[in-house]
């Protein structure tokens, strides 16, 4: 099989699920992959209304009739390449998502997510719904401690103008991201958007961590992944994409993505999850008492807390609920946990 390989990956051209076997078990960090989606893909130009000019040809499609067989085969690679505690992230439509639905049911891998990506056009149809989003299944292999980088992008302190938690918004499962039109530069039939691959790789992977892809098409996940100081791997089975696409990956500057990246704006709380001492519960209740006879405001409470004790809302609750102070009702100190903290995590 003929590949390429650069300080920050391999990059195969190639059918990945025969060629799977050069990767070793349990090496993979992060999978992400968009399949063919098994409707007639190589001809997606008659219903774009777009200057297809650019685009690539030698999309490989699978037929339907083969899709279930297909799906099994490749996710049983990606069950076998991921490492214990790995993410997996499947971009699908709807017409064969049983098939990758039912190929997940038959491995070890566990479901974190069922995530829906919204994007800003959808094929325009005249006699039903126009469809204008794809499911994102986000599954990991148990065995070891999951990467999720819950702060990386927004800190749990993090509002927007009104007031809303700015880290909640950008982890809810309903994902608002336009696709990147790219006029005037080669691309694949379907690319997934540079800010959605972002996304992914930041909260499930950490820099010099593996990526793959193992269906490349215009390899912006191995492109991104560089970009974001990591390594990647994949597959692309088609040698007019592989040989369109490759020079660009192997000429990329490591990390040219992180000056753009979205990165939280103050710093997180590192240890809202791991457990109290007792010694840290006390002194919390007796700070929780000092502070409530100084006259400062709730929301000056809420800063200090969180501050002196690196945690966020439901922690603080947690351990003073503990002690007896209940969130939810009046307490002795005349005040409540519940409505003088504002919620940060």
């Amino acid at each position: 099989m003929r590949s390429v390989t650069t300080p920050e990956g391999t990059f195969y051209n190639g059918d990945c699920i025969t060629g799977s076997s050069l990767i070793p078990d349990n090496s993979v960090d992060l999978i992400i992959t968009d399949p063919p989606y098994g409707i007639e893909g190589d001809k997606l130009h008659r219903h774009y209304n777009r200057d297809e000019s650019f685009v690539t040809d030698g999309y490989v499609e699978i037929p339907a009739d083969e899709y279930e067989t297909f799906t099994k085969s490749w996710i049983l690679q990606a069950e076998r390449i991921l490492r214990p505690g790995g993410s997996l992230y499947i971009v699908s439509g709807y017409t064969h998502l049983r098939h990758i639905l039912n190929a997940l049911h038959e491995t070890t891998l566990e479901e974190i997510n069922h995530i829906i990506w919204r994007y800003n056009f959808g094929v325009f149809t005249s006699r039903k719904y126009v469809s204008s989003h794809y499911h994102i299944l986000y599954y990991t292999k148990p065995g070891e401690k999951r990467t999720f980088n819950t702060e990386c992008r927004f800190a749990l302190s993090e509002k927007d103008e009104a007031g809303g938690s700015l880290n909640y918004q950008d982890r809810e499962d309903v994902w608002i991201i336009n696709r990147e039109y790219k006029p005037g530069k080669v691309k694949n039939k379907n690319e997934l958007p540079g800010a959605l691959l972002s996304k992914i790789i930041q909260y499930s992977s950490n820099e010099g961590d593996l990526v793959c892809d193992l269906f490349l098409g215009g390899f912006s996940t191995g492109l991104t992944a560089i970009g974001l100081n990591r390594r990647a791997v994949g597959f692309e089975i088609s040698p007019l994409m592989f040989d369109a696409r490759i020079d660009e990956v192997v000429t990329c500057e490591p990390g040219f993505l992180l000056d753009t990246a979205l990165v939280a704006k103050e710093p997180g709380r590192t240890l809202t999850r791991k457990p109290w001492k007792e010694d840290e519960v006390a002194l919390l209740r007796a700070r929780y008492q000092e502070l409530i006879k100084t006259g400062k405001t709730q929301k000056e409470i809420n800063s200090i807390l969180q501050e002196e004790f690196d945690r966020g809302y439901w922690s603080i609750a947690k351990a003073l609920k503990q002690t007896g102070i209940k969130t939810g009702r009046k307490s002795k100190e005349q005040n409540t946990i519940g409505s003088f903290i504002t919620r940060h995590d």
